[in-house]
């Protein structure tokens, strides 16, 4: 047996990659009967299957990466899909506009004077996401699959916005007093409002033909949501679906024409796209014995908190479902602390390097308790975003992973790194396997990846160093978590 430990920490504001090799002793031959300070890793429980992680290819992103020189972007993209980069499996693509787009549009100007979707055109999407998704596919590592999600369909088939009433700290808005002037009267792409009944058979054929002219390009699309945040009615691109509106869509429209185009068994359907503290409650509500064999997934968000059960409930509920978080990113400019310094009323005294330590540790515990809740995809939200967290076609930005600078060089930030510790190690098609812990001053998840190794990630965000012996199959192996880092080990 051997075994290596990845150390990736914060100290003084800076980041410290270590990795060493680490000895390997029979327990049997240790000075006396270890119970003390044992972290328990059990090859053999073994529960899902990890199918792979990576981000979104918003046109923000895209548009970044092209304004890049040719060589900078190479290695921009290698370090999400080369060889020793973070190993992006899925991307994620959004179709027409989103927030994350530098303006509104659609790949059909006026569907009420075409209905029948003859001006139909992808050349929004070529002009800067296609290429670079072309570029990154060519590069990939790994075989890359595609998730595409509306925000929103064209305004002229939807109610006018409803006042929304999510909460703004949640979602992204911004408080009321500062929210933009909005008619209630007209409807938009943006802040909300429904689909009309009358057009879910136009919208379903129009989201086939959008999957369809994606796979003509080349593109390995195989996932669909039917809905970026079903329920949130933000101030950017939004669409509000009740959970019996969207299983009418499915089964009287959508899942009739992905039949008619063939495209059952190629792409899956994946229902709530949305924060994770509803995700059971949407898939009851959606799935019945009609229904089941529409959907593939759920796919949830990370921004109302950890609600590991429900994730965890979800799998025990409906366990030949694909369980995927599809968006995540932190609710502030890269290095900034909210939304009040974002819109200049100051903020908190953290420095950015504080700022991105936090992000990075909020990205660890999640993963580690969405796998432990039997999560088999992860995809992040924007793969790279400016200084300012744009630029995008509404107020404000979130940061990302990768910054790029105003000159288009561009920095990873910590959450890079620590992304890398699960993406690099555990690859697709690794299980999941069983573990124990002797305290909570470390959190940690284990898998075996498809040729017999392990990699067992272990995050320690308290401000003391940590020691430990990892207990596996009669062996013993002695590691030192530092303060504010996170671990992988790797057993061979």
């Amino acid at each position: 047996m051997q075994c290596e430990q990845i150390i990736t920490y914060s100290a003084n504001g800076k980041a410290y990659p270590e990795s060493f090799t680490i000895p390997v002793t029979a327990e049997a031959d240790e000075p006396r009967h270890l119970e003390s300070g044992v972290l328990n890793i059990y090859p053999d429980i073994t529960y899902q299957t990890i199918e792979g992680f990576g981000g979104a290819m918003t046109e923000t992103s895209a548009w970044l990466f092209s304004q890049m020189d040719e060589a900078t972007r190479h290695e921009a993209l290698k370090a999400f899909f080369g060889e020793h980069g973070n190993h992006m499996k899925f991307l994620r693509v959004h179709m027409d506009s989103c927030d994350y787009s530098l303006e509104e549009y659609t790949a059909v100007d006026d569907p009420m004077a075409d209905p029948d979707f003859e001006t139909f055109s992808l050349k929004r999407d070529k002009k800067y996401i296609l290429p670079v998704l072309k570029e990154a596919l060519a590069m990939s590592s790994e075989p890359l699959s595609v998730l595409l999600s509306p925000w929103s369909p064209p305004a002229c088939w939807k109610t006018p916005p409803a006042r929304p009433k999510n909460d703004a700290a949640v979602y992204g808005g911004l408080p009321e007093s500062m929210m933009p002037k909005i008619d209630y009267d007209t409807p938009s792409r943006c802040n909300g409002g429904s689909l009309k009944p009358e057009y879910y058979s136009s919208w379903a054929k129009y989201l086939v033909k959008f999957v369809n002219a994606y796979l003509d390009e080349g593109i390995p699309v195989t996932m669909m949501s039917i809905q970026n945040e079903s329920i949130a009615a933000t101030n950017w691109d939004s669409c509000v679906w009740t959970a019996a509106e969207q299983k009418t869509f499915l089964r009287d429209f959508l899942y009739p024409e992905f039949e008619a185009a063939g495209l059952v068994g190629k792409v899956g359907i994946y229902i709530w796209d949305h924060n994770k503290e509803r995700v059971l409650e949407y898939a009851m509500d959606i799935i019945d014995e009609v229904t089941d064999k529409m959907v593939e997934g759920l796919a949830f968000h990370w921004y109302s908190g950890d609600h590991f059960e429900a994730v965890a409930m979800a799998g025990q509920k409906y366990p030949d479902k694909v369980l995927m978080l599809s968006e995540c990113c932190g609710l502030h400019m890269p290095g900034r602390t909210g939304f009040m310094e974002m819109m200049g009323f100051g903020g908190s005294n953290k420095t950015p390097e504080t700022v991105e330590y936090e992000d990075a540790v909020a990205y660890a515990h999640d993963i580690i308790g969405n796998l432990n809740s039997g999560m088999n995809r992860w995809i992040d939200w924007n793969l790279c975003v400016d200084k300012d967290g744009g630029p995008r076609h509404v107020p404000g930005g979130f940061t990302a992973c990768m910054i790029v600078n105003d000159d288009y060089s561009f920095r990873k930030n910590l959450t890079y790194d620590f992304i890398g510790h699960f993406s690099r190690y555990i690859v697709p098609g690794a299980r999941r396997i069983g573990f124990s812990r002797c305290d909570d001053r470390v959190e940690m998840t284990a898998a075996k990846n498809p040729d017999g190794s392990i990699a067992a990630v272990i995050l320690n965000k308290t401000n003391e160093d940590q020691a430990y012996a990892i207990r596996i199959c009669g062996q013993v192996i002695r590691i030192k978590t530092p303060a504010r880092s996170l671990s992988t080990v790797v057993i061979k």
